[in-house]
């Protein structure tokens, strides 16, 4: 249930928290993968999964997930584990069947040649470990040669199209024009930190301080691993964290981030020049090989005049060594085991908790669906996703569009004029079921068995490319901003369309062999959530065409963030961890999203199964069966250290949250329990938050 408006990047490791939250794995099985001919099978209602000896109405996330949590403890290898974890764990299973096939096949086509390839040079780790640092040693060398700041642009490009986009400096890209989402233009914004987020640098509290604190080691640690004698290298890390402070000071917050408005700047290249005139724009562009382009849209103005300046008092040797360090940060993950192992120390050890190290053949699976992902998920929906869930999938799909039309108009805060154009916006939704119309074609990325990180620098460069000739081009409707393997899906703001891919519609997120009330549950609320995202506090800035344009009366408006403000007061009021509360201004749309979500697949629900005699299964009425449905597929437990890093940079509530937070706003839940008035899951008739 993530909410995206651009496809995802590719992220360094570091950053894997914020796409992985929801689909973390465990630890590595003895079974060998080729052995895995389908995805495993769970059910989507389990009542094994449930601790009846909890009240449903003083708690009832614990009611329906506290048999699964005290069954499935955290993994060693891993920073939380979910519902949604195992079920990426037999999709991980699955597709290591696939890709080590593939790596032996003799007679391939050429998707399974690239795939294969790719896997079976990752999983060479004698052959990574043999080379060390050297893969990296011509950009060292070129970063060693840089002789002026006019010099870093067209090196920052190409660590850029190489590596990692936003690691260095800023990011670079195309987007849909939030003018005209029928169109791509060029797009920066702001980048180039190490931590997870600015607030890393710019909080005051214990916890804060103890981080960077960790963080400089691990910069320092890994210019010793460049190289570097122990005092150099400690000097260098206060340099790189004194250059990465100043820009996390002039970094939109992600609260910020989420006003479609604050990120809308767009300018022609000689403001650009203004703004920020220490550093060679043309210099950059013409190294990407990007298109021409007269205007482009600067996310945070004030973060590049924030670099302008950092780049006329930092002297070039500091900047130097900022760029060793990110480039080295970047590939980290793809080089010799004290890389790797230096990596996981920090970002997943320290930052989040995780107390041993993945299994490579994840890793490397993970690495495939990254870098090829059209071409692997080729391949998984050849085996996994069948004609016929796709289109049981579009009928509930429009069950739910039908009930939401059926919520528009029956709306009594919102005037006439107003729910004419939502009507519009929502029969103008695109509906992206399992995966591409038109698969992605990696012809010319070249791809070996013998040289793991040429592959891991040619998939990205390919990439980084892709997007650049999207410069000054019409919008590919058809495109996809997830992989079909991925346990996910999204709502995209500029395409206005919902996205599900194949990976999060299998058993027992979407169960075929159960009855409709737990598959309306939790996929139809999931369709639910990711249509509401076209309708939350950001999502509803955008028209019908994905247009940023305001389409609502000035009355309409304020009585939707009148309502929206008591989602957030809600959810601020929730403890994550220790004293850190829900950023309820973060979680906003994803929580809006959720209630508004789950009445919607109710509606449809009931709808769906009007003319039926339903019956009680498993001493559970059908209505109960609904409600944990829902609540099952957050199943999960989080280690301390995780729970933290997301309260900071995750806009989803915490998974006990994302149940008992809804619940509490729909009556229905109350009627089917039996709840009474003054128990923890009943709120007072007049404190109920009600939006859509």
């Amino acid at each position: 249930m993530v909410n995206i408006t651009v496809s995802s990047l590719r992220l360094p490791v570091t950053y894997l928290a914020l796409a992985a939250a929801l689909i973390a794995q465990t630890q590595t099985s003895s079974t060998p993968a080729a052995a895995e001919q389908s995805p495993s099978y769970s059910p989507s209602l389990d009542v094994s999964s449930m601790d009846r000896s909890v009240d449903p109405c003083a708690d009832f996330y614990k009611y329906s997930c506290g048999g699964w949590q005290k069954r499935n403890p955290i993994p060693a290898d891993q920073t939380s584990w979910s519902v949604y974890g195992k079920l990426y764990q037999d999709n991980l299973q699955f597709l290591r069947g696939i890709l080590e096939e593939s790596a032996k096949a003799t007679q391939r086509d050429a998707v399974t040649q690239k795939i294969g390839d790719y896997y079976a040079a990752c999983m060479d780790e004698a052959a990574v470990n043999r080379r060390g640092a050297e893969p990296i040693k011509p950009d060292l060398d070129a970063i060693g040669a840089l002789r002026s700041v006019h010099d870093l642009a067209p090196f920052v490009a190409r660590l850029q199209l190489e590596a990692s986009p936003s690691a260095t400096m800023f990011g670079a890209f195309s987007i849909q024009d939030p003018d005209n989402s029928e169109q791509q233009i060029a797009g920066i914004s702001q980048g180039g930190l190490g931590l997870p987020d600015r607030d890393y640098y710019t909080k005051d509290d214990v916890k804060s301080k103890e981080t960077r604190e960790r963080y400089l080691q691990h910069v320092q640690k890994m210019f010793e691993l460049l190289g570097d004698p122990t005092p150099k290298a400690q000097a260098e890390a206060q340099d790189i964290m004194r250059i990465e402070t100043a820009l996390a000071q002039a970094s939109l917050t992600r609260v910020e981030r989420r006003d479609p408005y604050k990120r809308k700047n767009k300018m022609k290249v000689a403001d650009l020049a203004a703004l920020a005139p220490n550093f060679d724009w043309v210099s950059f562009f013409k190294t990407t090989n990007a298109p021409s382009f007269e205007i482009l849209n600067v996310t945070a103005p004030p973060f590049f005049k924030a670099l302008n300046a950092e780049l006329a008092s930092e002297p070039l040797e500091n900047w130097k060594n900022y760029l060793r360090f990110h480039l080295a940060n970047s590939y980290a993950p793809y080089l010799s085991q004290t890389f790797v192992d230096e990596n996981f120390a920090f970002y997943r050890q320290y930052l989040r908790g995780a107390k041993e190290q993945q299994p490579r053949w994840k890793r490397c699976v993970q690495y495939v669906d990254d870098d090829l992902g059209e071409a692997l998920g080729q391949a998984y929906v050849r085996k996994a996703f069948p004609p016929e869930m796709k289109a049981s999938t579009l009928d509930m799909v429009r069950r739910i569009e039908d009930a939401m039309a059926q919520r528009i108009e029956q709306l009594d805060w919102m005037s006439p004029e107003t729910k004419q154009q939502a009507l519009v916006k929502l029969h103008s939704m695109r509906n992206k079921i399992g995966y591409p119309d038109k698969w992605r074609n990696y012809s010319s990325v070249n791809i070996t068995a013998t040289d793991f990180l040429a592959n891991v620098r040619n998939a990205s460069v390919f990439e980084a490319h892709r997007r650049f000739n999207k410069i000054g081009q019409p919008v590919d409707h058809g495109e996809w901003g997830m992989t079909p393997p991925t346990v996910n899906a999204y709502y995209n703001q500029s395409m206005n369309d919902i996205n599900f891919p194949a990976g999060v519609l299998q058993p027992p997120l979407y169960d075929a062999k159960m009855d409709d009330a737990p598959n309306y549950g939790d996929t139809g609320g999931t369709i639910g959530h990711e249509l509401t995202h076209g309708f939350d506090d950001e999502g509803r800035k955008y028209d019908a065409q994905g247009n940023l344009r305001d389409w609502w009366t000035k009355e309409d408006a304020a009585k939707f963030t009148a309502r929206a403000q008591c989602v957030e007061d809600q959810y601020s009021k929730y403890v994550v961890v220790d004293d850190v509360h829900i950023n309820g201004k973060l979680t906003l749309g994803e929580d809006v999203a959720d209630l508004g979500g789950e009445i919607l697949g109710y509606i449809a629900w009931k709808d769906a199964t009007k003319d039926k005699n339903l019956q009680p299964i498993d001493s559970l009425t059908p209505d109960q069966r609904f409600f944990v449905g829902f609540a099952q597929w957050a199943c999960e437990n989080d280690r301390p250290e995780n729970a933290r890093l997301r309260a900071l940079t995750d806009p989803h509530s915490p998974a006990e949250y994302r149940i008992n937070g809804v619940v509490v706003n729909m009556p229905e839940f109350s009627q089917a329990f039996s709840c009474k008035a003054g128990q923890p899951m009943v709120k007072p008739a007049d404190q109920v938050c009600r939006v859509w």
